[in-house]
């Protein structure tokens, strides 16, 4: 199986503003179309990022959040410099004292992290190097399975795979999981290449653990469904 594309969609009440930051912290350029706005990749392993505009506030932290990788013992402060200046803030999650991740949230409150120089799980990864995400076991072996990417870690209910390069991890932490509102605001997308047909691609992630929730049919976006966790995401052709 030709390996699929991984992205993120976020909901947003501001995406003009959520999306410029992201763009500014990635160095990525914009795209809208439509009511979307997306951020394009530079390579073909960059995860794809994408911001729907929502009424509804954030009053939930997000099940799902992204690390931001740091080289130089001094990378992580200056991130974070760059980081507030672009608009985020420091939040408080509960971390400990001890751990040495800083915790910001973007313009709208969406989590992120900054990990300093020298973690070795996220070795040879670029500067987004991770989407940490809630969702066991069973979750985490669908998502290798729906995308074609390998388990790269499997142990203690946690999960992990990487794109195809290596660039980034898609890491599922295991129970227990964040306490959840009506819809999620941070959510998956799984891309597909150019030479499927959308009901070979929705029946084959049937059979490996997905389901349905609506057939969308326009502009690009195939289906919406949900993983087996009850994560809702979206099958997208590719662009």
């Amino acid at each position: 199986m030709t390996p699929r594309r991984f992205g993120i969609c976020i909901d947003a009440n501001d995406p003009g503003r959520v999306a410029a930051f992201w763009a500014a912290v990635l160095d990525r350029e914009i795209e809208i179309v439509g009511e979307e706005i997306g951020l394009l990749p530079r390579t073909d392993d960059d995860l794809r990022i994408r911001f729907l505009p929502t009424e509804v506030p954030k009053t939930l932290p997000n099940p799902h959040h992204l690390h931001l990788t740091s080289r130089l013992p001094d990378d992580q402060q200056r991130t974070v410099d760059r980081l507030i200046g672009l608009g985020a803030r420091h939040l408080d999650v509960g971390q400990r004292p001890e751990e040495d991740h800083i915790v910001l949230g973007d313009p709208e409150g969406n989590e992120l992290c900054v990990i300093p120089a020298g973690n070795g799980w996220l070795a040879g990864t670029e500067f987004l190097g991770e989407v940490a995400a809630d969702g066991s076991r069973e979750t985490g072996v669908f998502w290798s399975a729906a995308l074609g990417w390998p388990l790269v870690w499997d142990q203690d209910g946690e999960t992990a795979v990487a794109t195809p390069s290596g660039s980034a991890k898609v890491a599922w932490g295991g129970p227990p999981p964040v306490p959840r509102g009506p819809r999620d605001r941070f959510r998956f997308d799984l891309i597909v290449p150019e030479d499927t047909e959308p009901a070979d691609e929705i029946r084959r992630l049937e059979q490996v653990g997905a389901r349905l929730v609506a057939e969308l049919g326009g502009d690009g976006r195939w289906a919406r469904m949900t993983d087996p966790d009850a994560y809702e995401f979206e099958v997208l052709a590719a662009r």
